[in-house]
């Protein structure tokens, strides 16, 4: 039989982490987070990341493992996310993977099999210098195919389809081979409560100190193109601090593209049909799901 693993996940200000936790608690689970932002050090209040008194007591792994200097691809995610599952699972405790990035989620639960293209340094520090409509004009010449699949608004992503088309001719198509029996557990709200709590908790970060989370990263050296590259709260608060934006213009922006990006995500879970989705006061359901786990 395979390894049984549990997927938290829905669009961004969900409640996903709150919800994983209580599972945890409930089932002696650690929770591995899947979130694309969350993985670099220092990106604590615009990536939304758990703090130590919210994670009560319950083991977080996937947090704070790497520079924001650094690009961590999907690969290297799922390297490390299936190392920890195994530590999990050794320990006879309920992996949890919790998170809103569709990519990483699909890593995992569908085993895919990624292409083992190196990194390629030089070529990635020239597409770095580039803006967004130009890596998507590259990729599209290189691989139009890829280039309807993927999720053009990442420069992350377009730079790595880039590098890897420029290997190997084209992006190969990606095979599947599940490694786990995933229970996947998705938090559906209506649209305008969504749109309501994400506007809130915008606020909520400005006031716990978002602004200068950002200055304090471009004071350590991140440049910034790279707080641009990971776009919504680093992008617009980045432009606000240069100048490019004011404060009110900043945090409309910004509130309308969280909205846009709850949209593309879950544009992208509704494609899976395995996703069970509760409504996130619906506790009891979600209990009775992993119970039978």
């Amino acid at each position: 039989m395979k390894p049984k693993i549990l997927v938290i996940l829905g669009p961004t200000s969900s409640g996903k982490s709150d919800l994983a936790v209580k599972l945890a608690r409930k089932s002696s689970g650690e929770i591995i987070s899947a979130d694309s932002r969350q993985v670099y050090k220092g990106l604590d209040i615009g990536s939304g990341k758990i703090t130590k008194k919210e994670m009560r007591g319950v083991p977080h792994h996937l947090l704070d493992i790497v520079s924001p200097k650094k690009v961590f691809s999907v690969a290297d995610y799922q390297k490390i996310a299936e190392k920890k599952i195994k530590e999990i699972l050794s320990r006879k405790k309920l992996p949890i993977i919790c998170g809103g990035t569709g990519f990483y989620i699909s890593s995992i639960v569908d085993g895919l099999v990624l292409p083992k293209v190196p990194e390629n340094k030089i070529l990635r520090k020239k597409l770095q210098k580039l803006d967004l409509v130009w890596l998507q004009n590259i990729l599209k010449k290189l691989d139009a195919d890829r280039f309807k699949e993927i999720d053009t608004k990442n420069p992350a992503r377009l730079i790595r389809a880039i590098e890897i088309a420029s290997a190997l001719g084209k992006v190969p198509p990606i095979k599947s081979v599940p490694k786990y029996e995933c229970l996947q557990i998705g938090l559906s709200w209506p649209k305008e409560k969504l749109e309501k709590r994400i506007r809130s908790r915008l606020l909520r970060r400005i006031r716990a100190g978002l602004i200068p989370e950002v200055q304090n990263l471009h004071k350590k050296s991140v440049s910034w193109k790279r707080l641009y590259d990971f776009g919504l709260e680093y992008r617009y608060v980045s432009l606000f601090l240069q100048n490019k934006l004011s404060k009110k213009e900043m945090f409309e922006k910004l509130t309308k593209k969280i909205c846009q990006y709850a949209k593309r995500q879950m544009t992208w879970f509704k494609r899976d049909k395995r996703i069970v989705w509760i409504k996130p006061q619906n506790i009891r359901l979600a209990e009775k799901l992993v119970a039978n786990l």
